[in-house]
């Protein structure tokens, strides 16, 4: 009895096997792999304030791994140990960015409207994350160029874009 039990079921696999074989694939099976979300440590991240204004930062993240992968649509910008983060103009900034392998994808993240401001918050560092999920980079006031500090009042970040010179456009300068 065991003996036949055991070539029953090989002839269930190969039947098993055969429908499988047959059956139609389905999307999933027969569409490309979407990319997987960029690991923070192949990310380079980079912020610097524009030397024309610095109420801008200019912010970039490369890819230096081997393929392409995803990060948030929109950088996640949050200065020192003030509450919230930048807010993404446009709005909607939900989604992903693909990122070639060795690519960098640039953003502008206005600090502040109005330097003058009354109400404007002073932090002393600025942290840049590729997505939310991840810690991301800090950068000191005095690393980015700002002075002793920036200043911070309703802050916006542009989407990531595929130049500096489209973030620069998207945020209003040149």
């Amino acid at each position: 009895m065991r003996f036949r039990a055991l070539l029953a079921v090989p002839a269930v696999s190969a039947a098993t096997a055969a429908l499988l074989l047959t059956a139609p694939q389905s999307r999933a099976a027969t569409a490309h792999a979407a990319p997987a979300r960029c690991a923070e440590k192949a990310l380079t991240v980079r912020a610097k304030a524009a030397p024309a204004d610095r109420s801008v930062v200019r912010v970039g993240v490369t890819n230096r791994g081997t393929r392409a992968c995803d990060v948030d649509r929109v950088p996640t910008v949050t200065f020192g140990d003030l509450d919230g983060a930048a807010l993404p103009v446009p709005e909607g900034g939900s989604g992903t960015y693909r990122l070639g392998a060795g690519k960098t994808a640039y953003a502008a993240v206005r600090t502040i409207g109005d330097p003058a401001d009354p109400e404007a918050r002073r932090a002393d560092s600025l942290t840049v994350a590729a997505s939310a999920s991840q810690w991301g980079r800090t950068f000191t006031a005095a690393r980015l160029g700002t002075g002793r500090d920036i200043r911070v009042w309703e802050p916006v970040t542009t989407w990531w874009q595929p130049t500096a010179a489209a973030a620069d456009r998207a945020i209003g300068l040149r």
